[in-house]
C-alpha cells in the first residue's frame, strides 16, 4: 500500500482521485489486487513527474491507469501459465430470499459485478474502450491516445464490445425462469434423476470447479450430469444465493465455515455454465453471508 502523505498538494490531489482510479482499474481488470497494484504504479509515476506541467491531472492519471491496465491485460494473453482465463473472477454473494420475479432493482449492484464475467470475454482493447467510455464517460479521443489508435478506431472497439456485452446480458439476470431451471437441476441431482439432469443442461455446458489443487473444468452435459453429486450435496446443506447476480447455492459446514459456492448461468431454459468454489482459501477471501 502506498503512502501519499497529508501535506503535499500533489499527494492530496492524487488521494482525491484514488477511489475513481481504483474503480477504473478494477472494472478493466476484474481483480481488486491488480487494481491496487495499478493505482500504486500510477502514484509512483506521478511522483517522478513535474506535476506543474500537467494541465489536467485527472485526465493524466486516467491515461496512466488505462495504459498500465492495458499492459496487464495484454500480459495475461501472452503468458498462458498466468492467464486470467484460468482463474475464477472475484465473486459477490448474497442470500437470495426474494420470492421471485420483480427483483431487477435489488439485483442492480450484483449485476454490475456480474459484468466483470462478461468483460473477460473481450479483447484487451475492446474491454478498455468499453469500460472507459460506457462506464466512466472518458472521451474517445483520450481513449484513442491510451490505445495508440485513432478516435474512430476507439469508437469501433467500444461499439464491438457493447454488442458482445448486450448479447450476453440476458442470461446473467436471475429471474423466475432461471431460478426454476436451477431448482429443477438441484432436484434431479438430489434424486439421482440422470435424464432430468440432461433435460436442463445445455449439451455443451461447462462446469468450472475451483479446488485447492487448482481449477478443474468439465465439458458436456453427460459428464456434468454424472458428477452432479456436488450440487446435490450443496443444495442439501445450503441456501439459495445470488452469485454475481446469477442463481446459486451457498453452503456451510456444521461448524459454520463455508463449504462451497455454486453459481449457474441459464440461457434459453438450459444451464450453460456452472461455477463452483470449494477451495477453503478462496472461500475465505469472499465476503460471504453468515449462516442463519
Amino acid at each position: 500500500m502506498f503512502e501519499t502523505g497529508s501535506t503535499d498538494p500533489v499527494a492530496q490531489a492524487f488521494e482525491s482521485q484514488r477511489d475513481r482510479l481504483r474503480a477504473v482499474a478494477h472494472r478493466v481488470l476484474g481483480s481488486h489486487a491488480d487494481a491496487e497494484d495499478v493505482v500504486q504504479e500510477a502514484w509512483l509515476r506521478l511522483s517522478r513527474q513535474d506535476a506543474a506541467v500537467i494541465e489536467n491531472l485527472s485526465g493524466w492519471l486516467t491515461t496512466v491507469v488505462g495504459r498500465i491496465s492495458l499492459d496487464v491485460l495484454r500480459s495475461r494473453r501472452t503468458r498462458p501459465e498466468a492467464s486470467y482465463d484460468d482463474q475464477l473472477p472475484e465473486l459477490v454473494v448474497t442470500l437470495d430470499d426474494a420470492p421471485a420475479p420483480d427483483d431487477d432493482a435489488v439485483l442492480a449492484d450484483s449485476l454490475g459485478l456480474a459484468l466483470l464475467v462478461v468483460l473477460d470475454s473481450l479483447r484487451p482493447g475492446e474491454r478498455l474502450a468499453f469500460v472507459l467510455h460506457d462506464l466512466f464517460a472518458v472521451p474517445f479521443d483520450e481513449i484513442g491516445r491510451i490505445l495508440g489508435r485513432s478516435t474512430d478506431a476507439a469508437k469501433m472497439l467500444a461499439s464491438r464490445a457493447r454488442r458482445k456485452v448486450r448479447a450476453t446480458e440476458r442470461p446473467i439476470r436471475a429471474g423466475r425462469e432461471q431460478r426454476e431451471v436451477v431448482g429443477a437441476f438441484l432436484a434431479a441431482a438430489r434424486g439421482g434423476d440422470f435424464d432430468g439432469l440432461l433435460r436442463v443442461l445445455d449439451p455443451e455446458v461447462r462446469l468450472t470447479v475451483d479446488t485447492p489443487g487448482g481449477v478443474v473444468v468439465t465439458l458436456g452435459a453427460t459428464k456434468v450430469a454424472a458428477g452432479a453429486q456436488l450440487a446435490a450435496g450443496a443444495a442439501a446443506l445450503g441456501r439459495a444465493a445470488l452469485v454475481d447476480g446469477r442463481p446459486g447455492v451457498l453452503s456451510w459446514r456444521e461448524d459454520g465455515t463455508p463449504l462451497s459456492v455454486l453459481a449457474f448461468t441459464v440461457t434459453d431454459g438450459r444451464i450453460t455454465a456452472i461455477t463452483a468454489v470449494v477451495d477453503p482459501a478462496k472461500l475465505a477471501r469472499i465476503d460471504l453471508p453468515a449462516p442463519a
